[in-house]
């Protein structure tokens, strides 16, 4: 639009479809003298897919083992298999909450992030032979208590890990997209959600930005209101979060942008989408009384 294409002389030919889904065909470059740029714009698409990762809803059950064998692989998995490896091939590398903030090694920032959620108390990634290229992940609940395999503590803790990973273990200048990573995890843990991700967001490493973006399609109140939260508190902008309402209708779906004010105020929330609070614990208060009274 608003952009005036100059033809190249010759018979003026109709443009074929798009390459694959979104690329400009060659004869979209071809035929005109200033559309140069085109190919420019379809190799940023590109690129921006390459830097695009996904964690699906349901991560794997934990092993008691975990194969490695050196590489670097690319993310944590769709189900957060590969999380492990991901853990073990990040070793060398250190990321800081923010601007002056102190860098931590990698598998501490993850351990750091399940103490900080109440799961554990200590994480460690141990090779179980010298020679062997099998690893397990052992864990401390408590302070004083024993050391056990990932496999004998609670099913969350293998449900958050992947998300925590992929938080930092995506190249710079990725986008992750998280479908309903509360799945599985108590209301604490998925409050402190928002603040892993807003941790993520304005993490560094190499002295730079990461610059990393979050898609994560929720229905958890307590993600939301931490979320909130952090607004008045300024620990995020509400330029830096966008919350959308996913509707239903008769032509399909429509989203619609919630408006949150600097304190974390949501102007056209949904009515009872979360129900209503204040009628519960009035119809429990209502309900006690009557109880009491004999009626």
């Amino acid at each position: 639009e608003n952009y005036q294409q100059v033809r190249n002389k010759g018979r003026g030919w109709p443009l074929p479809q798009p390459a694959k889904f979104y690329g400009f065909p060659d004869e979209a470059v071809a035929y005109y003298q200033n559309t140069g740029f085109l190919a420019d714009l379809t190799l940023s698409l590109e690129q921006l897919f390459s830097r695009l990762y996904y964690v699906g809803p349901l991560r794997g059950y934990p092993e008691r083992s975990y194969i490695w064998s050196g590489e670097q692989v690319e993310h944590v998995g769709w189900r957060g298999e590969r999380a492990v490896e991901a853990i073990l091939a990040a070793r060398d590398r250190k990321i800081s909450r923010g601007y002056k903030m102190a860098k931590q090694p990698f598998e501490k920032v993850v351990a750091r992030w399940l103490k900080q959620m109440g799961l554990i108390h200590a994480f460690e990634v141990r090779q179980i032979g010298e020679y062997r290229k099998e690893y397990e992940v052992l864990i401390h609940t408590r302070s004083r208590s024993s050391q056990v395999n990932l496999t004998d503590v609670g099913f969350g803790i293998s449900q958050v890990l992947p998300i925590i990973v992929q938080s930092f273990y995506a190249p710079k200048g990725s986008t992750i997209i998280f479908e309903q990573p509360e799945i599985h995890l108590h209301p604490r843990v998925q409050a402190d959600l928002a603040d892993l991700f807003i941790e993520g967001i304005h993490a560094r490493e190499e002295g730079e930005n990461r610059r990393n973006q979050f898609i994560v399609e929720s229905h958890s109140e307590h993600f939301l209101r931490r979320l909130q939260r952090r607004i008045a508190e300024e620990s995020v902008t509400p330029e830096e979060v966008a919350i959308y309402f996913c509707e239903p209708g008769n032509g399909g779906s429509s989203m619609m942008p919630l408006e949150v004010d600097a304190y974390g105020n949501i102007s056209n929330w949904p009515e009872h989408f979360f129900g209503d609070e204040t009628e519960d614990l009035v119809a429990m208060t209502q309900a006690a009384m009557r109880r009491r009274s004999g009626k």
